[in-house]
């Protein structure tokens, strides 16, 4: 009598989207900032703990990137320029943009091809 009603189901990311051939979009200064104020309120969804970037970290940012577009990651505190880097090169294996980095918080996006939720000026 009722029709059960259910979600499509979400498609999954590519097994390559953690892979560096992805190109990482260009951003202008002004689209940072537009960024930036978006990840304001957001909490990390992503922590690097102390083994510090491994294959899993890099496909579960992927996953969330493709759910997303628009993530904080925390890292551990410690050296600075380790912690930097470990951000840099999270955002080379995932194909996404290293908006901002504060702290031991990082702001990575990579827009959907296919469904952008995320409307950035020009």
């Amino acid at each position: 009598m009722y029709k059960k009603l259910t979600k499509p189901p979400r498609a999954a990311p590519a097994d390559d989207d953690a892979s560096p051939t992805a190109a990482a979009p260009d951003l202008t200064e002004k689209q940072r900032r537009y960024l930036r104020g978006l990840a304001h309120p957001l909490k990390p969804v992503i922590l690097l703990g102390k083994e510090g970037l491994t294959d899993s970290v890099a496909k579960e940012t992927a996953r969330a990137l493709h759910d997303h577009e628009l993530i904080k990651v925390k890292g551990l505190g410690g050296d600075r320029d380790a912690r930097d880097a470990a951000f840099t090169a999270l955002a080379e294996r995932t194909g996404s943009a290293l908006v901002h980095r504060i702290g031991n918080v990082g702001v990575l996006y990579r827009p959907r091809p296919d469904l952008k939720r995320i409307l950035i000026p020009d």
